[in-house]
């Protein structure tokens, strides 16, 4: 029986559920903690300093490690490495929710990045050894990408649910009971695999892939918060640095963690690629429409993340439908039209302004979840495809840490420019009574602008107000005018360069994946 006629059966979709679980709660604990943060900061006081770490440290070691963690389950079982993370996971939570003090907390976060890193190319490389029918497979993968971004949309809910009856650390304790249940459910339903013939694990490609990607992300990090100067760019480019001697090393190594002939290939090249933009806008775009619910329409966080239901509640139909039809006009079709829709939402809200209201806001972004969760399914799905099943935990890495580069740098690029528009806007329209501190504080962010015009006589904070406001709109609306460019251009990229890859006389293996997987 070959690999293709090989169908799943209730044991494969039952490890499915299971293999979901834990990816759900690592994505939740990316999001939980713009809720929790507030109570944990009164109790552990920590320092500005401090608190950026707590928030940071889970997503820098996350996607530090990634490329390691996928490479090493290759070459030591996906198995394996998906359990010790989820017992790390598991121990690292019970550790933050009982920190006394910022530095354990950090330390725990740290942990939870670690362990968390396990998680995602495991999990995706497993489905892959998994569910060899193709379309089996692009079914699973659809569901795997759903319980990730469902993660992040539902975990401020989950979030401020806790927050409302217990303290701040049972936002880390939801993860004990998962995370046990996948201990003890993943060895009767999950097959090991590894490759047969590894050789030896790169000792200095790890350390190396490991500080370019931290190289580069922090360094995106504070150009979004900071904007453009010399400390940003130096992390930058000592990234940059480092990840040019890893790719030299992975060309010249007797056992690479990157099997770089991948990347010579449109069907592996292009969808990672494309992955990064769309992730660009999606997780871009998300700094605008937090603030517009909280600050500009003057929603509580819970309220806004009840608000966020109805993009977590679509996705999946972006996803089922994304698989559904692509057996029939192609994957590369199928990319390309999710990014025109997508791209179609962003320019519904490339028309939003200060008094458009919760509708219109949430509307034009259920048509972009909607888009974007086909998209992503599918994309894994031709990246997972593209590798053979020994490198399945490198493909899967290498997808992840496409998708966090270009989270990164949506946060940075959209932030830069939105935050060049506003205070041009502020600094043009602010009412003349304001003093030069006020001014200042103003113009630096719309939070800053709400929290002075409270200090302010009832007609000046009003004018206020109304100018910060009408300033941030403007901005959601370049921003949502950029991602939506974008992503019209990663249609057109994905329909030439894809189809003419899938098209090319000779690559009848490229015409099986574009049909069916």
């Amino acid at each position: 029986m070959t690999e293709v006629d090989r169908t799943a059966g209730v044991r494969e979709w039952v490890g499915l559920a299971v293999l979901v679980l834990p990816c759900v709660l690592a994505s939740m604990d990316m999001s939980v903690m713009f809720v929790a943060l507030p109570s944990l900061s009164a109790d552990l006081k920590p320092s500005s300093s401090e608190q950026l770490w707590i928030m940071d440290a889970y997503g820098f070691l996350l996607a530090g490690l990634l490329i390691t963690m996928g490479t090493l389950g290759d070459r030591i079982g996906r198995r394996r490495v998906l359990l010790a993370g989820a017992a790390a996971f598991g121990v690292a939570s019970v550790l933050a929710a009982y920190s006394t003090s910022s530095e354990t907390l950090i330390a725990a976060r740290a942990l939870l990045g670690i362990a968390g890193s396990t998680l995602a190319p495991s999990t995706l490389s497993l489905i892959r050894n998994m569910f060899h029918d193709a379309r089996q497979r692009a079914t699973a993968v659809g569901v795997w990408t759903a319980g990730f971004a469902g993660g992040a949309l539902i975990g401020p809910i989950i979030g401020g649910l806790l927050l409302e009856h217990f303290w701040w650390g049972s936002v880390f304790l939801i993860n004990v009971p998962v995370m046990v249940l996948l201990l003890v459910l993943g060895p009767l339903l999950l097959p090991e695999y590894r490759d047969p013939r590894p050789g030896r694990f790169d000792l200095l490609g790890a350390p190396l892939s490991i500080l370019a990607v931290l190289g580069v992300i922090y360094g995106v990090k504070l150009l979004a918060e900071h904007g453009f100067g010399w400390v940003p760019l130096v992390y930058c480019a000592a990234g940059l640095a480092v990840g040019v001697a890893f790719l030299h090393r992975q060309r010249v190594a007797a056992n690479p963690m990157i099997d770089m002939t991948l990347f010579r290939t449109r069907r592996f090249n292009v969808p990672l690629f494309v992955g990064a933009l769309a992730t660009f806008g999606l997780v871009g775009f998300s700094l605008f429409n937090w603030q517009f619910m909280q600050l500009v329409l003057g929603m509580e966080p819970f309220e806004s993340a009840l608000w966020s239901l109805p993009t977590f509640l679509v996705m999946p139909v972006g996803i089922a439908l994304a698989t559904a039809i692509a057996p029939r006009i192609g994957k590369p079709n199928v990319i390309a039209a999710g990014l025109l829709v997508a791209a179609a939402g962003y320019a519904m809200l490339a028309f939003i302004q200060a008094g458009s209201g919760i509708v219109y806001l949430v509307g034009g972004l259920t048509v972009v979840a909607i888009g974007i969760g086909g998209v992503s399914a599918v994309v894994t799905d031709v990246i997972l495809s593209a590798a053979p099943p020994e490198r399945a935990g490198m493909a899967s890495a290498m997808s992840e840490t496409s998708t966090e580069f270009g989270g990164a740098l949506g946060i940075a690029i959209l932030g830069s420019i939105g935050t060049a528009v506003y205070r041009s806007e502020l600094a043009a329209k602010a009412p003349d009574a304001l003093t030069p501190k006020e001014l200042e504080a103003a113009r630096n962010t719309l939070g800053g602008a709400v929290d002075t015009a409270a200090t302010l006589p009832k007609g000046t904070a009003e004018s206020l107000r109304n100018v910060a406001f009408d300033a941030f709109a403007r901005e959601t609306r370049i921003a949502s005018v950029v991602s939506a460019v974008l992503m019209a251009g990663a249609a057109i990229l994905i329909a030439t360069l894809l189809r003419t890859a899938h098209t090319r006389p000779g690559s009848s293996a490229v015409v099986a994946t574009a049909k069916g997987g």
